[in-house]
């Protein structure tokens, strides 16, 4: 039977949170936030480098023909299984402006490339809605359940682009998660790594893009 290696999202709903705590997958991410010329957010373009041993597993799931390599139809498998599974994990994609979130729609397609023993996927995700950039808005790119870790090794890995993005201030945030844990030792529980009601740790530990404009 083949092993479904993309976001075993079966084995995820079964594990407690704490057991979320350690990441599977690691991501070196790049993305770059598109302004339109009206001011509002056009397209959030990403660039993802998944691990060698994740994309190894992903090379004996798809790679068909055995050839120790994925051709065009096995790749164009690999973007279509993982824009059906990450539906329902938003892309790990959580853009707020002034404090409300903002929905993303689903790509178009994924495109998928394997390079130097690493999947790499790359796509575009839009709003929903119109979304202007006024006031504060906070663009992060992070696995709410904490077993894919997402990691901008630069603070230019979080790029931004378009005329409007000149009247605006932006800063790349990389909270401490030492400090994090230091300062809600007290709630120090399973439901605070993933509380309904609102503490979210990985929210809380994520590379965050602000921007105020």
């Amino acid at each position: 039977m083949k092993r479904q290696t993309i976001l075993p999202i079966a084995i995820l709903s079964l594990l407690p949170a704490p057991a979320f705590a350690h990441p599977h997958i690691f991501i070196d991410a790049k993305f770059e936030v598109v302004a339109a010329p009206d001011g509002s957010i056009s397209e959030l373009r990403n660039v993802w480098r998944f691990d060698e041993v994740f994309s190894s597993s992903v090379l004996l799931d798809f790679d068909k023909s055995g050839n120790l390599t994925l051709d065009a139809s096995e790749l164009k498998a690999v973007g279509k299984t993982v824009r059906n599974s990450l539906a329902q994990y938003n892309y790990y994609t959580n853009v707020t402006s002034n404090g409300k979130a903002v929905a993303m729609a689903k790509p178009e397609a994924i495109q998928a490339d394997y390079k130097d023993n690493a999947l790499i996927l790359t796509f575009s995700l839009k709003p929903q809605q119109k979304t202007f950039l006024k006031g504060t808005t906070i663009f992060g790119i992070y696995d709410t359940t904490l077993y894919t870790a997402v990691d901008f090794a630069a603070d230019s890995d979080m790029a931004t682009s378009g005329e409007a993005f000149g009247r605006c201030k932006r800063k790349v945030v990389r909270p401490n998660p030492d400090e994090i844990l230091a300062q809600n030792q007290a709630t120090l529980t399973s439901m605070f790594f993933n509380d309904p009601m609102g503490t979210n740790y990985s929210q809380l530990v994520a590379t965050r893009l602000e921007v105020q404009c």
